[in-house]
C-alpha cells in the first residue's frame, strides 16, 4: 500500500494559495462601469453643447442652409438691451426664488424629519406638487388668477381679484410664488434627509445643557445642513436658469418682457423670430453662467465637500 502524505502544517508555505487578482483588473472593471455614464455623457452633453456653439457662429433660419457669419451673433445678441434685460430678470428671479423657497424648504424639512405619526400625513401633502406638471400647475393657476372668473371673483374677494397676470410687477411676483410652489417639496425632502442624519445624542447633550429647540436649530441642526445647503442652493440657483415651460403657459414672457427671462427669450429668438444663431448665443450664455454659479458655490462650501457633516464631532 502506498503510505498518505502528512499534511503540512499551516504556515510552512506549502498549503495551498490562491491566486492574486491581476494589477489593473479592478481598474478595468471601473472603467467598464464608467464608460455607459461616459458615452450619455457624451451623447447627450458634450456633442450637443458643441453643436450649439458652433451654431452660435452661423446665421441659420432653421430651415435654409446653414450660414457661416463669424461674430455677427454674438455681436447681434450682445448689444441688444433686451438681452441684458432677460439676463437681469433671470438674476432676480434666481434671487428671489432662492430667499423663498431656502427658509421655507429648510423648516419644512426639519419639521417633517420629526417621529410624530401626523408628520407623515403632512409631508404626502406638501409632497402634492412635486408630482404634478409644470404646464399642468402654470394652467391651473392662470385660471385661479384670472381677475374674471378666477378665485377671487368667485369668492368676491378684491385682493384676490387683481390683474396679477395683467401688471409687469404682480406677473413677477406671481411667477416667484407659483415655481416656490412647485419645486418647495423638492427641496424639503433634500433636508429631511439631512436632518434624519444628525445624531439624536448632538440633541440630548444639547438639552441637558438647557438648549431649548430654537437654539438647537441655530447651533446644532443649521450647521449640521452645511452641505445639504449647497447642494440645494446648487440644483435650485442653476435649476432657475432653465425656468421655461412653467412661465410660458403662465405668461409667455409678459406682460411686455416683465418676465421674459434667457430661457424664454432663447426660444423666441429662436423658433419664432427663426434666429437660430442669436439663439445659440444665449444658450452658450446660460451653460457659461450655470457653471460660473456652481463654481462659486462649491468654493464657497470649502475646498473638500465630500467630508462628512458631522466632521465637528
Amino acid at each position: 500500500m502506498t503510505a498518505v502524505a502528512p499534511l503540512a502544517p499551516a504556515g510552512t508555505g506549502t498549503e495551498l494559495q490562491e491566486p492574486a487578482p491581476p494589477a489593473g483588473g479592478e481598474k478595468s472593471r471601473l472603467g467598464i462601469l464608467v464608460l455607459p455614464a461616459l458615452l450619455m455623457f457624451l451623447a447627450f452633453a458634450f456633442i450637443p453643447l458643441f453643436g450649439v456653439l458652433v451654431l452660435s457662429f452661423t446665421d441659420w433660419d432653421g430651415i435654409s442652409a446653414i450660414q457661416f457669419a463669424g461674430w455677427q451673433s454674438w455681436v447681434q445678441v450682445l448689444t441688444d438691451p433686451g438681452t441684458w434685460h432677460a439676463l437681469w430678470l433671470t438674476f432676480a428671479l434666481m434671487i428671489m426664488t432662492w430667499l423663498v423657497q431656502t427658509p421655507i424648504s429648510l423648516l419644512l424639512g426639519t419639521f417633517i424629519a420629526g417621529q410624530q405619526r401626523y408628520r407623515a400625513f403632512l409631508a404626502v401633502l406638501f409632497f402634492l406638487p412635486l408630482l404634478m406638471s409644470s404646464a399642468a400647475i402654470a394652467i391651473a393657476f392662470k385660471s385661479l388668477l384670472d381677475p374674471n372668473f378666477g378665485l377671487g371673483a368667485g369668492l368676491h374677494l378684491p385682493f384676490l381679484a387683481q390683474d396679477w397676470l395683467g401688471n409687469p410687477t404682480l406677473a413677477f411676483i406671481t411667477v416667484v410664488f407659483v415655481i416656490a410652489w412647485q419645486f418647495i417639496p423638492f427641496h424639503t425632502l433634500l433636508y429631511q434627509g439631512g436632518v434624519r442624519q444628525i445624531p439624536e445624542q448632538m440633541y440630548e447633550a444639547a438639552q441637558i445643557d438647557g438648549a431649548g429647540r430654537v437654539r438647537q436649530f441655530f447651533s446644532i441642526t443649521l450647521p449640521q445642513l452645511k452641505y445639504t445647503i449647497i447642494t440645494s442652493s446648487t440644483l435650485m440657483l442653476v435649476g432657475s436658469l432653465v425656468y421655461f415651460d412653467l412661465i410660458w403657459v403662465l405668461t409667455q414672457g409678459g406682460p411686455g418682457n416683465a418676465t421674459r427671462i434667457l430661457a424664454l427669450d432663447m426660444y423666441i429668438r429662436g423658433f419664432q423670430a427663426n434666429q437660430m444663431g442669436a439663439a445659440s448665443v444665449i444658450g452658450v450664455i446660460l451653460v457659461v453662467v450655470g457653471l460660473v454659479l456652481t463654481l462659486l458655490i462649491q468654493r464657497m462650501g470649502g475646498k473638500d465637500l465630500r467630508a462628512s457633516q458631522m466632521e465637528g464631532m
